[in-house]
């Protein structure tokens, strides 16, 4: 009869803390839940561009003759190529599960590929040099300390940055050689693809400051609201300032 009892008061008790946990797994479901996505497009909107080829006067045997310029790539419809999207804003407790790819920029026919990564705060960019010649990769980082390594063919050199930045990589040997690493304090990133398309994912309902930044047209912002009637789509235009 103890026994009974005693088996009896521990169920008992024991209600009130399954009950806790069962609203609190349900309160993580339903935040989940209310995770949105933002799809958009970055367009340029400015006076046509003239496009002007660079002279190539060393390693011509890997880096060509010439090159096309790389600092503003247009689409057919202008959509803005290597465009840097990021929300403002960001609550404390939206910061979820950061799903960047693995930073890597390799050294091909004497460009950086791709020309813009993203890393979060405290990641590693590996950079690789695929060209059979000597590159050497440059950056003189104001939050992260500056790095100056000669890289030559098949070697891969990785550095860790762990504060908030934008960094412009430079090949010296090569002077037209550039690159752009995104040191990102939120996983509320994105670069645009060759169509200037960008998409956010798990982005919590609210308003946000959406901010674009491109390395010849500078930064523009535009405010917005993520509801909860599906994917929220905005389309952003850049001109030269």
């Amino acid at each position: 009869m103890k026994i009974w009892a005693f088996r009896f008061c521990r169920a008992s008790r024991a209600k009130p803390f399954f009950f806790i946990v069962f609203v609190a797994a349900g309160c993580l479901i339903a935040g989940l839940s209310a995770a949105e996505t933002i799809q958009g497009t970055i367009r340029y909107v400015g006076a046509p561009i003239e496009k002007k080829k660079t002279a190539v006067t060393i390693d011509q045997y890997i880096c060509g003759k010439e090159k096309e310029p790389e600092e503003l790539l247009l689409s057919a419809n202008n959509g803005i190529r290597n465009a840097v999207v990021s929300l403002q804003n960001v609550p404390p407790g939206a910061k979820r599960d950061w799903n960047f790819p693995a930073a890597k920029m390799d050294q091909k026919q004497c460009s950086f590929i791709p020309r813009v990564v993203i890393v979060p705060a405290g990641g590693t960019v590996e950079f690789l040099n695929s060209d059979r010649l000597l590159h050497n990769v440059r950056s003189a980082g104001k939050e992260n300390p500056p790095f100056n390594r000669a890289q030559p063919h098949a070697r891969s050199i990785s550095f860790t940055f762990k504060q908030p930045e934008l960094l412009r990589v430079d090949c010296d040997l090569h002077s037209w050689m550039r690159g752009w690493v995104v040191v990102a304090e939120h996983p509320f990133y994105a670069v645009t693809n060759e169509q200037g398309e960008f998409t956010l994912e798990n982005v919590p309902r609210g308003k946000y400051t959406l901010q674009v930044w491109q390395e010849s047209l500078g930064n523009v912002t535009q405010e917005m609201v993520v509801g909860d009637k599906g994917a929220t789509t905005v389309s952003v235009g850049m001109g030269k300032k």
